[in-house]
């Protein structure tokens, strides 16, 4: 596969400085049209801000760029129909036929991996699916074989957090709760689902300095819990996704169509305000993941 790096990400090579990897499926699955782009012009300034880089990555016309400009953000947003969604099992599919794809955590992990960047942000992660133990999501197994350090708002709460939790065990993956002891549940904070390791930002960069001494051959999932004033009322948000997830079931809804559908369907039951939870904790992961891998240099 061609790897094209952008301009920004090249200089920040050289200095030497952090640089972030954000995903793309947030553009054109994620997050509806004009919010898909201001967040992730968002997380990236928010990132620069900070003193990193960021590097948005997906697939354009068959080739991996890694650090998108704006214009071929504004083309994500614009065509979000047409652009495939990649995890790892897509990608030669679309680069064969020189398509555009948007990565999804899995995706975006193996990319960055060969593109010798080793820290993410996104919102929150796949996992198992609810009534559906049989469909476990990518992000799991590619965490659970690929050193990149992810940070995120825990698994998505439309998911079975428990079960989620036991894979990412069987798969050998450490999960560190930052400034929380218990997994946050996405865009309604608490799971209520104890961690076996929690940690400031401090003790987080330290973490991940020593995952890389290691060497690591697996992921590190930092889970940031929902920025304060920002997450959904517990009951609200259950009963949300509730209906959402048999609406889904009921119309026949299966494998990478289901998480979009129970998002959209959520954010409708919600009057919007998972929408607005989830932009602010996709704004709040990307801050936290610039200052971990900041933090990270000076341990």
């Amino acid at each position: 596969m061609n790897i094209r790096t952008g301009d920004r990400v090249a200089a920040a090579r050289q200095s030497g400085r952090p640089i972030i990897a954000l995903e793309t499926t947030v553009i054109t699955h994620g997050l509806e049209p004009p919010d898909n782009l201001e967040v992730a012009l968002a997380m990236e300034q928010t990132i620069l801000d900070q003193g990193c880089c960021p590097a948005t990555l997906g697939i354009l016309d068959g080739e991996l760029v890694v650090g998108m400009s704006r214009s071929e953000l504004e083309l994500f947003s614009a065509n979000a129909q047409s652009v495939s969604k990649c995890s790892r099992r897509d990608l030669p599919v679309v680069v064969g036929h020189s398509g555009h794809g948007s990565l999804t955590v899995a995706g975006t992990m193996w990319a960055a991996h060969r593109a010798n960047i080793d820290v993410m942000a996104t919102g929150g992660i796949g996992g198992v699916h609810r009534g559906h133990p049989f469909d476990v999501s990518a992000d799991l197994t590619e965490l659970g074989r690929t050193p990149v350090a992810v940070v995120c708002a825990g698994a998505k709460s439309i998911l079975d957090l428990p079960l989620t939790m036991e894979v990412l065990e069987t798969q050998g993956v450490p999960v560190i709760g930052l400034g929380t002891d218990t997994l946050p549940a996405f865009f309604h904070g608490d799971s209520g689902i104890a961690l076996a390791a929690s940690a400031d930002l401090d003790g987080a960069a330290a973490t991940l300095a020593a995952w890389r001494k290691l060497p690591p051959e697996q992921g590190l999932l930092f889970t940031v819990p929902v920025p304060p004033g920002h997450a959904l009322e517990t009951e609200e948000a259950e009963r949300a996704i509730g209906q959402a997830t048999a609406e889904a079931d009921e119309q026949g809804i299966t494998g990478s169509r289901v998480t979009p559908f129970v998002l959209k369907r959520v954010a409708e039951l919600t009057d919007g305000r998972s929408v607005a939870a989830n932009k602010a904790l996709l704004i709040n992961n990307a801050r936290v993941a610039a200052r971990l891998a900041l933090g990270s240099v000076e341990h």
